[in-house]
Parts: structure tokens; sequence; C-alpha cells
């Protein structure tokens, strides 16, 4: 026999279950990728298209110029530079995003010493 306090209970916990099934998929996407970053590769290492603006700003803060103006001390002899990866022309740096010249030069500069 049922009674409304079972008819409640069972409201209840059909409730319960659509609302934690709604939470679970909700957290699944709609399977399609994310805008990826990551996937695009700069045309340029000049090209900050795909750097927010607070990363461009922590690069001029950091005095980034794609032209070093000492000649021994360039990202490409810098312990935080990053190599390009393969098919790849711009390396990147540990301290900000984006595409970095090996040529260039910021304030941060740490020289790589033999051994490293």
């Amino acid at each position: 026999m049922n009674t409304r306090r079972h008819f409640i209970k069972n409201a209840m916990s059909l409730g319960g279950l659509l609302l934690g099934g709604a939470f679970i998929f909700s957290g699944c996407g709609d399977g399609q990728k994310p805008a990826a970053t990551k996937d695009k590769k700069p045309t340029s290492c000049s090209d900050l298209s795909g750097i927010s603006a607070e990363e461009k700003d922590k690069r001029k803060k950091l005095g980034y110029v794609e032209k070093s103006p000492i000649p021994d001390s360039k990202c490409g002899n810098c312990k935080l530079y990053l190599p390009p990866g393969k098919d790849e022309h711009c390396g990147s740096c540990s301290l900000f995003k984006g595409p970095i010249e090996v040529e260039g030069y910021c304030t941060y500069y740490a020289p790589l010493t033999e051994g490293e």
C-alpha cells in the first residue's frame, strides 16, 4: 500500500538521482576539445596573438626584446630558455608565455654554465 510518506520518499530519491546525474554529465562537456592555445603555433616569434594581455605585460616588465643589446647575453645561452620543439621556429621562456627569439634578451638573463 502506497502512502503519502512513501511517495515523498521515492520522489526525493528520484530528484537526488537526477540532480547527481546532471552534475556528473555537466562536467563532461560537449565532447569537443577546448580552444587549445598550445596547438596553435605562432607564425613568427613576434606573433603574440594567442597570448593574454597579462602575459604581454609580463614580457614587457621583464624587459624582453627580440634582439639582445649585449652580444654574448641572449636567450639562446640563458638557463631559462626552452628550445623550440620539432617543427617550431621559436623557443620559449620559463618566466613568461609566448614565442621567444633565440637572439632575444630580458633583464632576468641567467647565463648557462658549463655542464648545464
